[in-house]
C-alpha cells in the first residue's frame, strides 16, 4: 500500500514535521471561569500530539479580548504556568504546538467586560440570534469602535501575550485573523467603515495586521509565526463584497514576512458568504511561497489530494480529532473513523466527558 501522502514528513522553516496532519484549533471550554490553563486540558492534547503539528484552541490575549465561556488565556503568569502542562505533554511524546493568540472584538459581550462595550473597527453591531454569556445568551450589542489611540495597546497586547507563550514553552504562535474576529474585523470593508489610518483601502485595513505580526515577530523569529484566514467565510456575520482583493493583498504583503505558514479556510463547511467566487489553495498559492495550510471540512482523501497535487504543505483537521485522539494511526493503518462527536459536548464545560474519554482504535 502507498503511503500517504499526509504521513510524509515536512520541514517547517527550522521545525522538522513527522508529518503533515494539523491538528485545527478547537475551542472546547474545559479552561473553567479562571481561564486558567489545567491538567485536564494537558492530558486531551497530549492524547493527540502525533499530530506534525497542533494549533491550540483559540487563546485570549487580554480580558478585553474575552468573550468565549471558560476559554483559556494567555495574559497572566499564572495562564502561562498553566499551559506550562499542556506543552510538557505534548513534547514529551515528540510533538509540536503553536498557540493562537485572539482577541474576539465585537462578538463578545459587556457582560464580560464589567458593563464595558466589546470594541471592533467600528460600531457595527453582528446580526444574529445572540451570544451566551455568564448571564445566559443575550443579543448581540453595538461595539464600540476603537480610537486610534488605543490600537498601540491592542498591538502590545499581542506581543505580550506572544512572550508569554514563550514562557510557556510552545514552539511557535498562530495570529487569528479569521472567523470574525478582530483582527478580521479590521481586514474587511463590512465591518471597518474607519476614516482614519487604519481604514478607507485595502492596504490600511491591512495595517492592524501587519503591527500585530511585526510586534510578535519581534519576540519570536517570523518562521515561528503563523497566521491564519478566512477569505470565504460568514461566521460571526462576515463577508465583504471585495473580498478577493483584499484576501489576495493580505497574502501578498504577508509572504514578504518570512513566516512559519499561512493557515487558510479555503473549504466552505463552516459557511460561505456567496459573495463572489471562493477563494482556493490555488489563489494564494500563486502569491504566497511560504508553507501553506488548508482547512476546513478536508476528509483523508481530499487532504491527500491537495498536498499530492501541491496546493497545499499540510492540512489541518478540526472535527475528526475531536473523537479520534488517534488520528494519525488511524490513517497510517487504514482503519475506520469513530462517529462524530455529540456537538452537546463540543463546549459544555462538563469536565472529561466528550473531551477525553474517545477511545483509540482497538478493532471491530
Amino acid at each position: 500500500m502507498t503511503p500517504s501522502p499526509l504521513l510524509q514528513p515536512f520541514q517547517l522553516r527550522d521545525i522538522p514535521l513527522r508529518n503533515r496532519i494539523v491538528m485545527a484549533p478547537l475551542t472546547r471550554s474545559r479552561a473553567g471561569v479562571s481561564r486558567v490553563p489545567n491538567a485536564l486540558m494537558a492530558e486531551y492534547y497530549g492524547q493527540r500530539s502525533a499530530a506534525g503539528l497542533i494549533v491550540s484552541e483559540a487563546t485570549t490575549i487580554s480580558e478585553q479580548a474575552n468573550g468565549w465561556l471558560e476559554s483559556p488565556g494567555i495574559y497572566t503568569d499564572a495562564m502561562a504556568e498553566g499551559w506550562r502542562l499542556t506543552t510538557d505533554a505534548v513534547h514529551a511524546r515528540g510533538g509540536r504546538i503553536f498557540l493562537q493568540l485572539w482577541h474576539m472584538g465585537r462578538a463578545s459581550h459587556s457582560s464580560f467586560h464589567g458593563g464595558r462595550l466589546p470594541v471592533s473597527a467600528s460600531a457595527i453591531p453582528i446580526a444574529g440570534d445572540g451570544i451566551h454569556t455568564p448571564q445566559g445568551k443575550q443579543p448581540y450589542e453595538t461595539p464600540r469602535a476603537l480610537d486610534t489611540a488605543e490600537i498601540p495597546g491592542v498591538v502590545g497586547d499581542y506581543r505580550h501575550a506572544a512572550a508569554r507563550a514563550r514562557t510557556a514553552g510552545f514552539d511557535g504562535v498562530e495570529i487569528h485573523a479569521a472567523n470574525g474576529y478582530l483582527i478580521d474585523q479590521f481586514l474587511q470593508s463590512k465591518t471597518n467603515h474607519r476614516t482614519d489610518r487604519y481604514g478607507g483601502s485595502i492596504g490600511n485595513r491591512f495595517r492592524l495586521l501587519a503591527e500585530v505580526v511585526e510586534a510578535v515577530s519581534a519576540e519570536w523569529p517570523a518562521g515561528r509565526v503563523g497566521v491564519r484566514l478566512a477569505p470565504n467565510g460568514g461566521f460571526n456575520d462576515m463577508g465583504s463584497p471585495d473580498f478577493r482583493e483584499q484576501f489576495t493583498f493580505v497574502a501578498t504583503q504577508l509572504d514578504a514576512f518570512g513566516l512559519a505558514y499561512l493557515h487558510v479556510m479555503d473549504g466552505l463547511a463552516f459557511g460561505f458568504h456567496r459573495l463572489g467566487e471562493p477563494m482556493t489553495l490555488t489563489d494564494f498559492r500563486g502569491v504566497y511561497r511560504g508553507p501553506l495550510i488548508g482547512n476546513c471540512g478536508y476528509t483523508q482523501e481530499s487532504a491527500e489530494a491537495a498536498i499530492a497535487g501541491g496546493l497545499a504543505d499540510l492540512i489541518a483537521f478540526g472535527r475528526p480529532y475531536i473523537s479520534n485522539p488517534d488520528l494519525v494511526e488511524r490513517i497510517t493503518n487504514g482503519w475506520p473513523l469513530a462517529q462524530p462527536a455529540d456537538m452537546a459536548t463540543w463546549y459544555s464545560p462538563v469536565g472529561a466527558t466528550g473531551y477525553t474519554d474517545y477511545p483509540p482504535y482497538r478493532g471491530c
